[in-house]
């Protein structure tokens, strides 16, 4: 038997009928001409059917943007009644929050707990973009001479097309689109097609809410056509996407076309660096949280741990007797701390870098193969950690984005920033030490968006996020993530009739 915390399935009754997803187009719910259906990861059976998009549907929630954003219905009106809007979509999501937790559950393979919390965490994001809708300014200069005054205004870019992933579908959405809608864009969101309904629930929210119609608009399906379309369209004057590094790169030559904005937070391969003066209980804890939460399936999972040479075997030990008592389980239970993974072929990829990496000379100090739940017919993985992991290897340099620790370590503070910022990706990174200025230092000389000094991946709606490098471009949240959806302009006035003629008269 697995040393290992298993929960099993719990018997829990789930709903009778699978959860039906429609389009969004114009104010009006459209059911497509075709059907997709989403299994559970963790108990494998249908839980939603949802309409598969076509480029037409594409094309037509597109011109509702358009013309619902070339009308002025919520572009132009005031940041108070935009802000008064938003707010009413915070209420109410607080007040669906278990019908919406229980069906991401369903599809994503998320604990319960975990899409409670993200779910009603969102309404503060929410209420956050509300503030930002009654503070968007801009610049004056009074000092350009007598007759003349100049004036920066900022102004909402336009149609923005939202692509969303599947591993935070809820959350991720609120990260982007009341930050859009604060601005005063419209918007077109395509959710991933394995986890589309939590989405169509917020369309539901956003109608009750009062939102105009054509002011956001949801087409559910696949990259190709739906995403494609969205990617490349002349009237989208924007796309933010969140997922692959692959599929970000593919995004930005699909909008090139137009030479549109894109916004992009894609992949991390983000290091915990533990120095040997650091809190060690409590840094062992971090990186536990950090690679198991969300099954590791994680922009921000911290999938690699740098440990001083020092410590490295005990503090290794300590991670793993941790992981040991980490629930994995039925996430309809209330204590699994780590659900399914979201298919049986990421299950496979997961796998394979385990593999290769004991071929290249790792050791799996826990786990390494995919875990069986009782009573549960879904895809699951053990909790993994791999030591004696060299920086050439696979495993440390891509993203694994599952439950799989790799452990490296290093000697000096100068060997552990070249680590750190040996990657392709810069998206976060946590500096473990008691020494203010090793975190100082640390902080300023690792490229990454974000980082984290003796804690790992505390946010807020007030503190930005984004990446360097391959991570992305573009930041999320807080005021740069509502500047991100605004179009700077420059008025030049003239003051009287001062103007000298250019034209000599004869």
């Amino acid at each position: 038997m697995l040393d290992m915390t298993v929960i099993a399935a719990t018997g829990q009754v789930l709903p009778e009928r699978p959860f039906v997803g429609r389009h969004l187009i114009g104010g009006a719910w459209v059911a497509g001409s075709s059907t997709f259906d989403r299994v559970s990861p963790a108990h494998g059976v249908v839980v939603s059917c949802s309409a598969l998009g076509t480029a037409a549907d594409a094309e037509a929630a597109i011109a509702a943007a358009r013309a619902a954003f070339d009308s002025g219905v919520w572009s132009r009106v005031t940041g108070k009644a935009r802000a008064a809007a938003l707010l009413r979509v915070a209420d109410l999501i607080e007040a669906n929050v278990e019908r919406i937790a229980l069906l991401e559950t369903l599809e994503s393979g998320k604990p319960i707990s975990q899409s409670r919390g993200e779910v009603s965490g969102a309404a503060d994001l929410w209420r956050y973009a509300a503030s930002l809708a009654r503070n968007i300014t801009g610049d004056s200069h009074n000092t350009l001479g007598a007759d003349m005054l100049g004036v920066i205004l900022k102004e909402p870019i336009g149609v923005v097309s939202v692509i969303t992933p599947w591993n935070f579908p809820f959350w991720i959405l609120s990260q982007k689109l009341p930050f859009a809608l604060a601005a005063g864009c419209t918007c077109v969101v395509k959710p991933s097609e394995m986890t589309p309904s939590s989405t169509v629930m917020m369309g539901e929210l956003l109608i009750e809410a009062g939102l105009p119609a054509g002011v956001v608009n949801i087409v559910l399906g696949e990259g190709q056509p739906v995403g494609a379309v969205l990617a490349s369209h002349p009237d989208v004057d924007m796309v933010t996407f969140t997922g692959s590094t692959a599929v970000g790169k593919a995004i930005s030559v699909a909008a090139s076309a137009t030479l549109k904005k894109v916004a992009l937070e894609l992949g991390g391969k983000n290091p915990q660096v533990i120095f040997p003066d650091a809190d060690l209980d409590s840094a062992a804890d971090a990186v536990t949280f950090g690679i198991y939460f969300n099954a590791g399936e994680c922009c921000n999972s911290g999938s690699r741990v740098l440990v001083h040479e020092d410590i490295a075997e005990a503090f290794v030990a300590k991670v793993t007797a941790l992981s040991r008592q980490v629930a994995f389980g039925d996430p309809l239970h209330a204590d699994t701390q780590v659900g399914a993974i979201i298919s049986l072929a990421h299950q496979g990829k997961i796998d394979g870098y385990v593999r290769d990496a004991v071929a290249a000379g790792a050791t799996v100090a826990l786990g390494g193969g995919p875990l069986n739940v009782p009573g549960l017919a879904g895809q699951f993985y053990q909790p993994t950690v791999v030591s004696g992991v060299t920086a050439d290897m696979a495993i440390a340099r891509d993203e694994v984005f599952g439950p799989v620790l790799a452990c490296l370590t290093f000697r000096t503070l100068d060997e552990a920033v070249a680590l750190a910022n040996d990657a392709a990706y810069g998206l976060s990174a946590g500096v473990w030490s008691e020494n203010v200025h090793t975190c100082l230092e640390f902080a300023r000389r690792v490229q990454a968006g974000t980082i984290w000094t003796n804690t790992w991946m505390d946010g807020f709606p007030e503190m930005t996020f984004g990446g360097f490098k391959q991570s992305g471009q573009g930041r999320e949240i807080g005021r740069y993530g509502l500047e991100e959806f605004l179009e700077v302009k420059t008025v030049a006035m003239r003051i009287g009739r001062t103007r000298p003629n250019w034209v000599k008269t004869r």
